[in-house]
């Protein structure tokens, strides 16, 4: 992506604005035979311009508004291991995707984290939702790349973990070197949600259309029960005879359907007893992101998103800049009309289930240069073939991902 100023000018009052309606009355020639007062009719033309720059000026200082609600949080720069491998190729292995970042110029990836709340200003809390979005403006389509956050990795500085255990040691800057590091991916910016904000961020939508399976609003409507919400959303209303049927979600029941990954006795009660696991989550987590930018594409103007964005700005932390934003914002009409995909790592076939030394249920991957090609080819597509990639590279960490001998398979 390009980089953006973050200086501006506004036009609205600008010296050479006025230079130049004082150039054009030099130039024009006083008319011989004025049928019309055409002095009348470019004074008006002037006043209207005039009021049109003024609305646009008081446009753009409502806009910076809604972007300096938002926290902007710059992360420290990674530090580089001492086995780093730096290479100028423009061609890359993706199986040597641990010492090398992939990155286009014309695929702009973003993590988005959502976070639980953290107990004090100093903790990172945990990061349950891991999503990579990647605005791939070749192919026109916005791409969503999911992480089971049992997939045990290596978190540089900190041993093999699982990969959410990188968003508490060290927040967003330890969780993109973790997935650069194991992936291969050049992250560009992130952006964070904490869960206590994803209702409101719903609620500003003014709620979601959805089709869910009738166990899945079950769940949500026993989440209700469980934990006492009756008095701040409703349950759902379902037809017992329909397997899957449409509902309107609130904030509270949206936040309940993306974090259903099933549970046996919730609350104790053994008739609320649901089947998931965290790959149902992150399926319900991107079926839910698609489906609010459907909903956007078919339904929004651009002034409801910039309304929108208004809602969501101070809820969200992010090191994007002002002229990062200004640029997708712009271009937003066209993102919304993109195709979606999505791919969730990792992949099948390269994996099994492991127990750590010290005892941990994990997920563990056994062929990580398969996965680091799959990945490739999904953000990438045609720009990776044969193994290799023609989008360009840079230096990554060079930790060695886990090995099948680090967990015992089963």
């Amino acid at each position: 992506m390009a980089k953006y100023d973050d200086d501006y000018v506004d036009i609205s009052s600008s010296d050479d604005m006025d230079k130049i309606y004082d150039d054009r009355e030099r130039r024009e020639p006083a008319p011989r035979k004025p049928k019309k007062n055409k002095g009348l009719g470019r004074r008006i033309f002037v006043l209207v311009l005039s009021l049109i720059m003024l609305l646009v000026g008081s446009g753009l200082v409502y806009y910076y508004k809604v972007l300096d609600s938002m926290h902007f949080k710059e992360l420290e720069p990674a530090e580089a291991p001492a086995a780093t491998t730096v290479t100028t190729e423009t061609t890359v292995s993706v199986a040597n995707g641990g010492n090398t970042l992939l990155s286009s110029d014309n695929v702009l990836n973003i993590l988005l984290f959502g976070q639980d709340s953290p107990a004090t200003e100093e903790d990172h809390g945990r990061s349950d939702t891991t999503i990579l979005l990647s605005i791939d403006n070749v192919h026109k389509k916005l791409k969503l790349t999911s992480f089971q956050r049992d997939t045990y990795v290596s978190i540089p500085g900190h041993g093999e973990n699982k990969i959410n255990s990188a968003f508490t040691f060290g927040g967003e800057r330890l969780s993109i070197d973790t997935i650069e590091t194991n992936f291969g991916i050049k992250v560009d910016k992130y952006a964070t949600v904490d869960f206590s904000s994803f209702r409101e961020i719903i609620e500003a939508l003014g709620g979601v259309d959805i089709e869910l399976t009738l166990e899945e609003i079950k769940y949500i409507n026993a989440q209700i029960d469980v934990n006492d919400q009756t008095d701040v959303t409703s349950f759902l209303k379902y037809d017992e005879t329909k397997e899957k049927q449409m509902v309107h979600l609130d904030g509270y029941q949206a936040l309940w359907y993306a974090r259903d990954r099933g549970e046996e006795s919730l609350g104790g009660n053994p008739e609320y007893s649901f089947s998931g696991d965290d790959w149902d989550r992150t399926s319900r987590q991107r079926n839910l992101i698609q489906t609010i930018v459907k909903s956007l594409r078919e339904n929004a103007s651009l002034t409801e998103l910039v309304s929108i964005a208004n809602k969501i700005g101070p809820l969200v932390t992010t090191n994007l800049k002002k002229g990062d934003i200004t640029f997708l914002v712009s271009n937003m009409m066209t993102y919304i009309k993109y195709d979606m995909e999505e791919l969730s790592l990792p992949t099948q076939g390269k994996w099994g289930y492991g127990t750590t030394p010290d005892g941990q249920s994990v997920i563990a991957i056994h062929d990580w240069d398969g996965v680091r090609k799959d990945v490739a080819k999904f953000i990438y597509e045609d720009s990776v073939s044969g193994g290799s990639s023609s989008a360009s590279s840079s230096s990554a960490a060079a930790t060695t991902a886990p090995t099948a001998n680090s967990v015992a398979q089963y």
